[in-house]
């Protein structure tokens, strides 16, 4: 699997935040629990999904408290410092 991470530290926490597509976010929750406990624990840090809708809204889904600080101060998913990521399948 290949896709894209920003590795974020706030307030001595760090997490990850990686972008899937906007289908992911629509799907079961059985399913996006599976991808953050899959991320969370292949990138080393607790991850947040996060998908972009045609109209720029964001959407996060993740521990409460983290997707509700992406929330709060992410405007632009271009501030986050993206790197590719690739996991064995």
């Amino acid at each position: 699997m290949r896709g894209l991470v920003a590795l974020i530290e706030e307030e001595h926490v760090e997490f990850a935040v990686v972008s899937v597509q906007e289908y992911v976010m629509h799907g079961p929750i059985t399913h996006k629990n599976e991808l953050v406990a899959t991320f969370t624990r292949e990138l080393g840090a607790p991850a947040v999904l996060m998908s972009q809708d045609a109209h720029g809204e964001l959407e996060f889904f993740g521990r409460p408290e983290l997707s509700q600080w992406l929330e709060d101060n992410i405007l632009d998913p271009s501030d986050l410092p993206w790197r590719e990521f690739i996991l064995a399948a």
